[in-house]
């Protein structure tokens, strides 16, 4: 079984900082891209940042210049460092990853992390 398991989520007061962590694990031969989404209630899931696997990287603009997307190969981990957080980023961020994995046959798929909240308030 190949999973996604997220950690750092939490409440911080505007201006302030988190981390996001986003480990895979099982079977795993290679991670392709990796990347975190975000979803408010009643909005579509949208993209925040995303990491190649040569470490080429995509971000929302309203994350630029405030949220860094990382990751560590040896660990199968990506980390989301968010500063200067605002109200607006306020949502359940979500770990994705593009995984080829498998014991008896190999596949190709998308993980999903089970989502942590980060809520900003004063």
């Amino acid at each position: 079984q190949v999973q996604l398991v997220e950690s750092g989520g939490g409440l911080v007061q505007p201006g302030g900082s988190l981390r996001l962590s986003c480990e895979a694990s099982g079977s795993i031969y290679r991670i392709n891209a990796m990347g975190w989404y975000r979803q408010i209630p009643g909005k579509e899931r949208e993209l925040v940042a995303i990491i190649g696997s040569g470490g080429n990287i995509n971000d929302a603009d309203s994350v630029k210049g405030r949220f860094a997307i990382s990751r560590d190969n040896a660990k199968n981990t990506v980390y989301l460092q968010m500063n200067s957080l605002k109200p607006e980023d306020t949502a359940v961020y979500y770990c994705n990853a593009d995984v080829t994995y498998g014991v008896d046959s190999v596949r190709r798929g998308t993980l999903w992390g089970q989502g942590t909240q980060v809520t900003v308030s004063s």
